[in-house]
């Protein structure tokens, strides 16, 4: 990516605004996630793309995506270009303004509730779980344990499903289950994620 790097501003929280460039290194497998937010309040503007070597589990890909919440936090829309040895994909998934969401890819268009989602989840990606933590102030001291609907999208399969991640915030961080780990992870003052065991680590 080109964007030079602008480091959130002095005392930046969850009710300012911010602009900064994030990367995180995958753990265990040959990955990398860079991505540009701006941040005003709960909404969040981002630009960002993984990059993952071929694994015993998954052939090599890179996902670019663009992601836009509105004012509450809540995903308006995710866009996403897949590019696999096999081609590139688009998917797009879109939240209406009757709180369903609109998924577009090679397979068609579908439209479901994803169990009352307000969040898509990419797997992969540290990012993606800031948007629930933020939205509901997970990072918190007085927060309690959440049960978080998500559209999950898979990488690099592109396939999208409704799941449910648990976040429970603990005294090393925030406890999560999600379809794809179990662990602890540890998020800055603004709600970033800076360390994902198993998965990436911020740099």
């Amino acid at each position: 990516m080109s964007q030079e790097p602008v480091a959130p501003q002095p005392g930046a929280s969850e009710s300012g605004g911010f602009k900064s460039v994030m990367t995180w290194r995958g753990i265990g497998e040959e990955r990398l996630e860079q991505v540009r937010v701006t941040v005003t309040g709960k909404r969040i503007k981002a630009y960002g793309r993984i990059i993952g070597a071929a694994t015993d589990k998954h052939e090599a890909f890179s996902a670019s995506y663009d992601l836009i919440t509105n004012d509450a936090g809540v995903t308006k829309r995710l866009s996403l270009h897949l590019v696999r040895a096999g081609g590139d994909t688009q998917i797009s998934i879109t939240r209406d303004g009757q709180d369903a969401w609109l998924v577009q890819s090679a397979r068609g268009m579908e439209r479901s509730d994803f169990g009352g989602a307000q969040d898509v989840d990419l797997a992969l990606s540290p990012f993606f779980n800031t948007l629930p933590i933020r939205r509901l102030g997970l990072g918190k001291p007085d927060s309690g344990p959440a049960e978080v609907p998500v559209a999950y999208l898979y990488l690099p399969s592109g396939e999208v499903t409704p799941a449910t991640l648990s976040y429970t915030p603990a005294a090393a961080g925030i406890d999560i289950v999600s379809p794809v780990a179990q662990t602890t992870i540890t998020v800055d003052e603004n709600g970033f994620v800076v360390n994902y065991p198993g998965l990436a680590e911020r740099v």
